[in-house]
């Protein structure tokens, strides 16, 4: 596996350093992958702007902070201009139709999809956000089996909770699909 660099960015209470933690706990505890998570956030714990890295390789991982990444993740407005122009040239910067205006053409793979409103319509639950956007980056991208984000979900979510994250995963793949390289 080639290394990737993923940045998740938005705003406290979106739910991006805990999609972020998934990932990277898919990846290790059922993948046999390294991986490192880090997260910063502003002064707010909601509303304020959130960040979350992931680095998943098969080799040692020994700087765990992403300067360019192969993936970008935009969930607001004021993380697509603060963070857009650092992705790497070919890589993936996903948004969601919903919170974000793409503004310029980056050098990259950009895909823009309606997660928010589609979590929305078919859950009517924003809680699951992050869980939709997971699964559509899965879904893009393959880092990881669906199986091994299902089983570190199982792991991790109240079991009363556990079929909506399941939907919200799926709506994720499901939104992914067409673009499918």
């Amino acid at each position: 596996m080639e290394r990737c660099r993923i940045v998740f960015s938005g705003s406290g209470g979106q739910g991006v350093i805990t999609a972020a933690i998934i990932l990277a706990e898919a990846a290790v505890l059922h993948e046999g992958l390294n991986a490192v998570q880090s997260q910063s956030y502003g002064p707010e714990a909601r509303g304020g702007a959130s960040r979350s890295d992931v680095i998943i390789a098969d080799t040692d991982i020994r700087f765990p902070k992403v300067i360019q990444p192969n993936v970008l993740v935009c969930l607001t407005q004021e993380a697509y201009n603060r963070f857009s122009g650092l992705i790497r040239p070919g890589g993936l910067l996903l948004t969601d139709s919903h919170y974000v205006q793409e503004e310029r053409k980056a050098d990259a793979w950009q895909v823009e999809l309606p997660m928010y409103k589609t979590v929305m319509d078919t859950i009517g639950r924003p809680i699951v956000f992050n869980i939709c956007m997971l699964g559509a980056l899965i879904g893009l991208t393959q880092l990881v089996k669906i199986d091994s984000v299902m089983k570190v979900l199982q792991s991790r979510i109240p079991p009363g909770f556990l079929d909506v994250n399941k939907q919200a995963l799926e709506l994720g793949l499901h939104l992914a699909e067409p673009f499918k390289k």
